[in-house]
This record gives C-alpha cells, structure tokens and sequence, in this order.
C-alpha cells in the first residue's frame, strides 16, 4: 500500500507539474501573440519628460531617448512627433534634447511618462497628410477588410500591410514619398486590427494565415484597375507579403516586394515577444511549443514561404542588426543566397519596424531607386 501511494503520490505530481508546465507555455504564447495594435512592444522603455519649450523638448537620457532619426512620441491622450537629438544644446545632467516636430494629439508635459514609436502620424491620410484618400472595403474571407486608397496615375499599384504592434497608421510614414510618384496605394487593415473581422483564436499567426487577407487585397486591386502590385509589408506584413508570393493564385501579378523587418524565423520572435513580456528564460521553449499547437505555425509550411528558391521577382529587405523582434540573420542569409533578386539595405541602431525612422531621407532613397525600374 505505501508503495502504491508513493507511485500515486508521484504521478499526480509528474502530471501535475506537466499541466502546470503546459498552462504557463500556453499563456506565455498566448501573450506573446496578443501584442495589441498601436502600443508599443513590451520591455520598451519609458521616457519621462523634463521640459517642453521653443519647439525643443528634454527627455530623461536612456536608449530609447538616444535613438537617432524622428519618431513618434505617445503617453496618456497625448502624441507628438520629435526629430534627431540636439547635441549641442544645453541640458540638464542625464537628459538629452530633442526637436519637437509637431504635436497631433494632447500636450507633452513635465512629469509626463511617454515611450518612442515608429508611427509617426495618426488620424486618417486626409487630415494627417492632406492626401486625397477614400475609404474603401476590401472582401476577405472572414469578412469585409477596412482600408485607405490613395490614388495615381500609374497601373502599377503598391500594397501596404503594417506589422505587430502597429496600425495601418504606421505606414503613412512613405504615403507621401510613393504619392510623389504617382502610384496607388492600398493601405490594408487585416484580421484582429481594429474595424476588422477577428479570427476564432484572435491571436496573431506571424503572417500564416494574415497572407490570404493581403491575397484579397491583390484581388481588390486588380478588379480596380492594377496590372502590377508591389507588396510592401513591415514585420508580420512583410512575412504576409512572402506568403502571398509564393501561394497566391494572382501572383503573377507581383513585380516586386519591399519587405521591413521580416519575420523570418518565427520562432525567435514568439521567444523573444514572451521574453519582453516577463517568461522566464527556461520557459521560452514552452511558449513555442504551445504557440505551434494553439496556432497551427509549423515550421515546413513557413518555411516554405521564406525559401530563397521560391523568389522570383526583386525583393528589397530594409532591415538591421540591433532588431531584438526579428533577427536579421535570416535576411542576411536570404539575400546571400539570392543575390541575383534581394537587396538587404541595413539600418544600424534601429529598432523593430523602425528602419525609416532611424534615417527618413536615406530610407526613401533606397526605395527610389527600388522601385523607379519597377515603374
């Protein structure tokens, strides 16, 4: 009896310890995919700020007030624009000093703790960029897909799918760069953004299944007038954006891909997302685990999408090595291996999805010589 209830007693403890182990992988995953739209990632520091005055403000110094380039700043009801560091104006000890750009919503004030985001602008094109924009419905297959047209002159349209963490605001940053050059532009709000369908399990899939979404918006395009698209995606958009070339039934289509911090190894971001949300290192493996069988990501399948041989047509990958989301070292590999189609133009001391902010003019540049070839 004693031994029976030793090996009792031991295999409620093994099977319990394995349902703990698997309920903290499932919530761990769950809130590494559950990055919700227009906040900043978790563990991005905050920012309190010390003083606004004469277009400039100060900012407690830590590496996120150290970025260089322009980026959006937000806090509570409040969100203003700031541009590269002063370094020469005078400044308190263990503060830095920035342009104050512009101020789209609420006031910056002393005190107030505020943290850096790619999304520079906010609102709709019409008002925030003075665009000519409609709004438009594209037909997915969950449901009608809100988003912003922009239109021109040329037949060869661009297609914009933002990334995790983010809105269709987010790419507004290069609206009026492409507006320069006459090319509609479809702005995309996909599955489980805000005014979108919700998917059944409402969490992110990394692009697996977002790319059929961004496959409707080809189709939208093409019903509308398109005889070419460029797909252009940041982060999750531009895994979308390799999905759909190599599966969607309209790829011929495709001319060209622009892609922003891919995500590339889904793995390394669902570690990383879980890390920046508090999961033990130990437990990391458990929350890839439990994000592969709650969400279906499997590894062929996506890798499939991301296999160099599949590419065929130019590929521009705008990322850099100080992404702690997406690890560049797989674009690095895909444009070794295709040097023939990919250009990777790295952006040094940028964070995720942040590749124009860290240098606006050399950022479009690159794009203008991408895309003139393309036009």
């Amino acid at each position: 009896m004693r031994l029976g209830t030793v090996a009792a007693a031991t295999a409620t403890t093994v099977i319990g310890a394995g349902a703990t182990a698997l309920a903290v992988g499932r919530y761990a995953s769950d809130a590494a995919l559950r990055t919700p739209s227009g906040l900043p990632f978790p563990g991005d520091p905050r920012i309190t700020v010390q003083a606004v005055a004469d277009g400039w403000i100060t900012l407690d110094r830590n590496a996120a007030a150290l970025r260089p380039g322009t980026y959006g700043l937000t806090g509570d009801g409040c969100h203003a624009v700031v541009g590269p560091l002063a370094e020469d104006a005078p400044h308190p000890a263990g503060a830095v000093v920035r342009r104050l750009l512009r101020v789209s919503k609420g006031a910056p004030r002393p005190g107030a703790r505020m943290r850096l985001t790619p999304q520079v602008y906010t609102g709709h094109p019409r008002e925030a960029l003075e665009l000519e924009c409609s709004d438009v419905e594209v037909p997915g297959e969950l449901g009608p897909l809100p988003a912003w047209f922009v239109p021109g002159s040329r037949d060869l349209w661009v297609i914009i799918a933002h990334g995790l963490g983010t809105t269709r605001e987010h790419p507004m940053i290069v609206m009026p760069f492409l507006h320069r050059y006459r090319l509609p532009v479809l702005d995309l709000a996909y599955r489980n953004d805000a005014g979108a369908p919700r998917s059944t399990d409402g969490v992110s899939h990394l692009g697996d299944s977002e790319w059929r979404d961004l496959d409707a918006a080809i189709r939208h395009a093409v019903r509308h007038g398109a005889r070419r698209v460029v797909l252009y995606g940041w982060s999750t958009g531009a895994s979308m954006a390799l999905h759909a070339a190599a599966n969607s039934a309209l790829r011929h289509h495709i001319r060209g891909l622009i892609l922003d911090s891919p995500i590339l190894d889904w793995q390394a971001t669902v570690r990383a997302l879980a890390a920046a949300r508090g999961t033990p290192r130990p437990l990391l493996s458990l929350a890839v685990r439990a994000a592969e069988g709650s969400t279906g990501l499997h590894s062929d399948r996506l890798a499939g999408a991301t296999d160099p041989a599949l590419l065929s047509v130019p590929t521009l990958l705008l990322h850099g090595p100080d992404d702690t989301i997406a690890p560049w070292g797989p674009s690095r590999e895909l444009a070794a291996r295709r040097p023939d189609l990919v250009t990777l133009h790295p952006f040094a001391q940028a964070q995720h999805a942040a590749m124009w902010n860290t240098a606006p003019s050399a950022y479009e540049e690159t794009l203008r010589r991408f895309l003139t070839p393309l036009m």
